[in-house]
């Protein structure tokens, strides 16, 4: 069926579609440098508006890279803690649009 909003993909051929939090902090605790050095997180499109990953440095922690041409976005950054790379790409990715999903609607009762 696909992912309905988005998908991660690690070097290795693991896929998770609309991973968690808990899944991310997972694909990314099994990257290694030597087979295994990146996942990538972008919707399941063919031309996809907005992406991220996270790869292995070879200095030890991670390089997180985040584009969304809709807000003209291009974002690297580094960081050691697993936890705080998952969550973080969480929040960004849940701000990102989804073409053809439909927009969601808040109604006060």
């Amino acid at each position: 069926m696909g992912a309905q909003y988005y998908g991660a993909d690690s070097e290795d051929g693991d896929r998770i579609d609309d991973p968690s939090e808990d899944a991310l902090f997972m694909m990314i605790s099994d990257l290694n440098d030597s087979d295994n050095t990146f996942v990538a997180v972008r919707p399941d499109e063919d031309d996809p508006v907005w992406s991220a990953s996270v790869a292995v440095l070879d200095e030890g922690g991670y390089e997180i890279v985040r584009r969304d041409t809709t807000r003209n976005e291009h974002e690297v950054t580094t960081a050691t803690g697993i936890d705080d790379i998952a969550r973080d790409l969480t929040i960004w990715m849940a701000a990102r649009d989804f073409p053809g999903q439909p927009t969601r609607q808040v109604i006060d009762f």
